[in-house]
């Protein structure tokens, strides 16, 4: 077998950042269909949660290619 174990790492972190956006994307659809007034007070709030969870995936990314030595 070859390759570099950091590309698993890459994997697992990119498959927590898209679990992490889509349970962020399902609480607002949920908290907007119970109140649809809060809308607007809570789309920034979910635009930086979704933000925060993808940068994990890019740390994830980052540190592939460091652990790879490429």
């Amino acid at each position: 077998m070859t390759g570099s174990l950091s590309v698993i790492g890459f994997g697992l972190s990119a498959i927590g950042g898209a679990i992490g956006v889509g349970l962020i994307f399902a609480a607002w659809i949920s908290a907007t269909a119970r109140q649809p007034e809060s809308a607007g007070l809570t789309r920034p709030m979910m635009f930086v949660g979704a933000a925060l969870a993808e940068a994990l995936a890019l740390f994830g990314l980052l540190l592939a290619f460091i652990y790879s030595g490429g």
